[in-house]
């Protein structure tokens, strides 16, 4: 019988083709037996078991995405003691002021609180307008205020069994005297400057909302 074979065409690596290398060490292992040599080589980490069947290409960061590190960048409309109007949330449709972005990108906002009851807290900037009504903040001191402020302290809970499961009221988060004395640092120079402006106090107590044919992108805040 005469046949053809047919030679398979040569492999052209892809350039972004994922490379995996590994350094391998051994270590000596003393093995039982009369007939089996005594030791043998055995490695010491095991060969992963799961290798990519396709070539993976690998995306090579833009510029602006080295340069980010992840953190949002803050948009140009948003600027210390702007006003801004919640989109999401518990507070939503309410106006709050801005007062800082944190690290990880967050806004730092206030209500005041004594105006709107909405406390400091952190909101994210794609869920709020920015209207081109400000407030002075620089008497407003906010550096204490960081990322590791905000969240709930994680505590250890013991399990509970049968009626002591039951019977276990639910314990309530109660606001700590710290909270109280930091919020009144935020809100008293803050009050000062708005009870300067005429209507300020009634523009941040006030509700945002939109009526029929009312367009929210056709509006400037």
């Amino acid at each position: 019988f005469v046949g053809t074979s047919r030679v398979p065409p040569a492999h052209v690596p892809s350039p972004n083709r994922v490379t995996f290398s590994m350094t391998v060490t051994f270590a000596k292992k003393e093995i039982g037996g009369a007939k089996n040599g005594g030791t043998r080589d055995v490695p010491t980490k095991k060969a992963p078991t799961y290798y990519p069947a396709e070539d993976v290409p690998v995306k090579a960061p833009s510029e602006r995405e080295a340069k980010s590190c992840g953190v949002a960048k803050l948009r140009k409309s948003i600027t210390p003691g702007t006003v801004l109007i919640l989109l999401a949330g518990r507070f939503r449709g309410r106006r709050v002021v801005f007062l800082k972005q944190l690290p990880s990108g967050l806004l730092l906002v206030t209500g005041p609180y004594q105006v709107n009851g909405i406390p400091l807290r952190r909101v994210n900037q794609a869920y709020v307008i920015a209207t081109s009504t400000s407030v002075n903040v620089q008497s407003v001191d906010a550096s204490k205020f960081g990322d590791e402020y905000f969240g709930n302290k994680n505590k250890s809970k013991a399990k509970k069994k049968g009626d002591d499961f039951l019977a276990a009221d639910e314990e309530k988060n109660e606001l700590s005297e710290e909270r109280k004395t930091d919020q009144l640092a935020v809100d008293t120079p803050l009050m000062t400057t708005i009870e300067q402006t005429p209507l300020m106090a009634k523009y941040l107590k006030a509700r945002f909302s939109l009526s029929k044919k009312q367009a929210p992108h056709a509006m400037k805040f």
